[in-house]
């Protein structure tokens, strides 16, 4: 029902920032920590949520605050409502890297982590001092909802269609490249014959043994000996760097890492399409300065490795 001016005069920012806290990070200490409030402050804002709602809001579960079901029905008029207040206030005020502080949230997997984050890293020190850098791994469907209810400000990756409220910039397009230990990959170019005799590592979230290799491979009526499949490029790279195998890694993380890896690269003996990382962001937060800034560095880093129009 319409809430009556008495109603929303009970309502203050803080309260709702909590709300939205608890269910982001779902413990009170999290959000107490992040918030600059004590456990008691948050405390005392969720009794008033709960007197004002109606409703529980959480539940104390062994793992944290569980969201009842108001909670989430609450969610996106709230997220709104806060997105919307801070995009009036943040486009009303310039923002000041060399004297900002507070956290700048971004997804992305191992392999833009490894070939990004890094110069991202250098840049965000020299512009912004004060600021810190949180990246978390979610999984590709969770990222628009993530970027939606503020959970993180950007993406980084491949994202062939993020929904019509997420805006998506090209960074770069890639390939990929074979990986293995110098005896390993000694012998000779890697041609298909020597490519299906090796013994492969491959890199899948959900521990699949087949991937975009195997399909192109059966397209040619073919296949290789998967022995192995881990979750991330960087447990690939130290696999096969120790092991006689070989692994088929996007281009741009294999050439950041290789030698530091002690390995060997040569270009895959079949077709296998490039595919382009792009960064992501919530449509509301188009015009955010903050956010504008971190799309400056995010490009910077990009175009600092090389990859940008790659």
């Amino acid at each position: 029902s319409d809430f009556s001016n008495n109603e929303l005069r009970r309502l203050d920012l803080t309260i709702l920032l909590v709300f939205l806290g608890l269910l982001r990070l779902g413990k009170a200490t999290a959000v107490a920590a992040e918030l600059g409030l004590t456990q008691s402050g948050v405390s005392q804002a969720l009794r008033r949520l709960r007197d004002i709602f109606g409703d529980e809001l959480f539940l104390r579960r062994p793992h944290g605050m569980e969201p009842t079901s108001v909670a989430l029905l609450l969610e996106p008029q709230i997220t709104a409502a806060v997105g919307a207040l801070r995009e009036a206030l943040g486009g009303a005020r310039p923002f000041d890297p060399a004297t900002a502080d507070g956290v700048l949230r971004l997804s992305a997997l191992d392999a833009e982590q490894a070939a990004l984050l890094p110069r991202l890293l250098v840049f965000l020190r020299a512009e912004a001092p004060g600021m810190q850098l949180s990246v978390v791994t979610l999984p590709r469907p969770e990222v628009p909802e993530a970027l939606a209810t503020g959970r993180i400000d950007l993406a980084l990756g491949y994202y062939p269609s993020a929904g019509s409220q997420v805006l998506a910039e090209r960074l770069y397009d890639q390939g990929y490249l074979v990986a293995g230990g110098a005896e390993t990959m000694a012998g000779g170019p890697m041609t298909l014959a020597r490519y299906l005799a090796k013994d492969h590592v491959l890199v899948s979230s959900l521990g699949d043994m087949r991937g975009i290799v195997d399909t192109a491979l059966e397209t040619l009526g073919r296949s290789r000996r998967v022995v192995m499949s881990v979750p991330l490029f960087y447990a690939a790279m130290a696999a096969v760097a120790a092991t006689d195998t070989i692994a088929t890694l996007p281009e741009h993380l294999a050439r950041a890492h290789a030698t530091g890896m002690g390995l060997t690269l040569a270009d895959p003996p079949l077709p296998l399409r490039r595919f382009t990382i792009s960064v992501l962001r919530h449509r509301r937060n188009a015009a955010d300065p903050r956010l504008v800034w971190a799309m400056g560095l995010v490009r910077k880093a990009a175009s600092e490795i090389g990859q940008v129009g790659g």
